[in-house]
Protein backbone atom coordinates (compact mmCIF):
# COMPACT_ATOMS: atom_id res chain seq x y z
CA UNK A 1 0.00 0.00 0.00
CA UNK A 2 1.56 3.29 -1.02
CA UNK A 3 0.01 6.65 -0.75
CA UNK A 4 1.27 10.67 -0.92
CA UNK A 5 0.87 12.93 1.69
CA UNK A 6 0.32 16.86 0.57
CA UNK A 7 1.35 18.94 2.97
CA UNK A 8 0.93 22.80 1.34
CA UNK A 9 1.30 21.75 -2.09
CA UNK A 10 4.57 18.81 -1.36
CA UNK A 11 4.48 15.56 -1.84
CA UNK A 12 5.37 12.75 1.30
CA UNK A 13 5.84 9.33 0.32
CA UNK A 14 4.30 6.83 2.78
CA UNK A 15 3.65 3.39 2.49
CA UNK A 16 5.25 0.60 1.52
CA UNK A 17 7.85 2.30 -0.52
CA UNK A 18 9.04 5.13 1.93
CA UNK A 19 10.93 3.83 5.30
CA UNK A 20 8.64 2.47 7.91
CA UNK A 21 9.64 4.10 11.63
CA UNK A 22 7.67 3.54 14.47
CA UNK A 23 7.26 6.75 16.50
CA UNK A 24 7.25 6.32 20.22
CA UNK A 25 4.26 8.09 21.89
CA UNK A 26 5.70 10.28 23.81
CA UNK A 27 7.45 11.93 20.17
CA UNK A 28 4.15 11.76 18.53
CA UNK A 29 2.74 13.86 21.26
CA UNK A 30 5.27 16.07 21.15
CA UNK A 31 3.96 16.59 17.48
CA UNK A 32 0.73 17.11 17.99
CA UNK A 33 1.60 19.89 21.17
CA UNK A 34 3.84 21.68 18.75
CA UNK A 35 1.31 21.42 15.83
CA UNK A 36 -1.62 22.57 18.01
CA UNK A 37 -0.38 26.17 17.48
CA UNK A 38 -1.61 27.76 14.22
CA UNK A 39 1.35 29.86 13.78
CA UNK A 40 3.94 27.24 14.35
CA UNK A 41 1.83 24.52 11.33
CA UNK A 42 1.88 27.33 9.09
CA UNK A 43 5.94 27.63 9.67
CA UNK A 44 5.79 24.04 9.31
CA UNK A 45 4.45 24.45 5.82
CA UNK A 46 6.39 26.99 4.88
CA UNK A 47 9.30 25.14 5.52
CA UNK A 48 8.15 22.07 3.46
CA UNK A 49 7.14 23.98 0.70
CA UNK A 50 10.49 25.45 0.58
CA UNK A 51 12.77 23.80 -2.35
CA UNK A 52 15.66 25.08 -0.39
CA UNK A 53 15.96 25.49 3.47
CA UNK A 54 14.72 28.49 4.59
CA UNK A 55 16.32 30.99 6.08
CA UNK A 56 14.82 32.41 9.24
CA UNK A 57 14.68 36.22 8.02
CA UNK A 58 12.30 34.94 5.19
CA UNK A 59 10.32 32.76 7.95
CA UNK A 60 9.95 35.78 9.94
CA UNK A 61 8.89 38.14 7.36
CA UNK A 62 6.20 35.79 5.47
CA UNK A 63 4.72 34.93 9.29
CA UNK A 64 5.12 38.68 10.43
CA UNK A 65 6.60 37.72 13.87
CA UNK A 66 9.05 39.07 16.27
CA UNK A 67 12.26 37.24 16.17
CA UNK A 68 11.96 36.14 19.82
CA UNK A 69 9.00 34.27 18.76
CA UNK A 70 10.49 32.67 15.84
CA UNK A 71 13.22 31.66 18.02
CA UNK A 72 10.41 29.99 20.22
CA UNK A 73 8.64 28.35 17.29
CA UNK A 74 11.49 26.89 15.80
CA UNK A 75 13.03 25.22 19.20
CA UNK A 76 9.29 23.62 20.04
CA UNK A 77 9.16 22.22 15.78
CA UNK A 78 12.98 21.30 16.60
CA UNK A 79 12.34 19.61 19.84
CA UNK A 80 9.77 17.83 18.13
CA UNK A 81 12.40 16.50 16.11
CA UNK A 82 10.05 18.51 12.77
CA UNK A 83 13.03 19.98 11.73
CA UNK A 84 16.52 20.51 11.05
CA UNK A 85 17.94 23.69 12.18
CA UNK A 86 21.20 24.44 10.42
CA UNK A 87 23.54 27.04 11.53
CA UNK A 88 26.20 28.79 9.18
CA UNK A 89 27.81 31.47 11.22
CA UNK A 90 24.80 33.96 11.75
CA UNK A 91 22.74 32.72 9.39
CA UNK A 92 20.10 29.98 10.47
CA UNK A 93 18.54 27.46 8.10
CA UNK A 94 15.43 25.30 8.23
CA UNK A 95 14.44 21.87 6.64
CA UNK A 96 11.77 19.25 7.58
CA UNK A 97 12.66 16.30 8.45
CA UNK A 98 10.68 14.01 6.40
CA UNK A 99 11.64 10.93 7.97
CA UNK A 100 9.32 12.00 11.02
CA UNK A 101 6.47 13.73 9.28
CA UNK A 102 6.42 10.56 7.60
CA UNK A 103 6.19 8.59 10.51
CA UNK A 104 3.57 10.70 11.99
CA UNK A 105 1.46 10.81 9.48
CA UNK A 106 1.70 6.97 9.36
CA UNK A 107 1.02 6.66 12.90
CA UNK A 108 -2.61 8.90 12.49
CA UNK A 109 -3.19 6.25 9.67
CA UNK A 110 -3.08 3.13 12.47
CA UNK A 111 -5.25 5.26 14.85
CA UNK A 112 -8.05 2.40 15.45
CA UNK A 113 -11.49 3.50 14.07
CA UNK A 114 -14.27 1.96 16.30
CA UNK A 115 -17.93 1.90 15.38
CA UNK A 116 -20.50 1.81 17.40
CA UNK A 117 -22.94 -0.65 17.48
CA UNK A 118 -25.98 0.10 18.96
CA UNK A 119 -29.21 0.91 15.81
Amino acid sequence: MNSKIVLSGKRIETGSSAKKTRLPRARRNAILKALADPRRFKLLERIARAACPMGCAEARKALAISPATLSHHVKELEAAGLVHVEREGKFIYLTLHTEVWTAFVSSLGSVPQSRCSKS
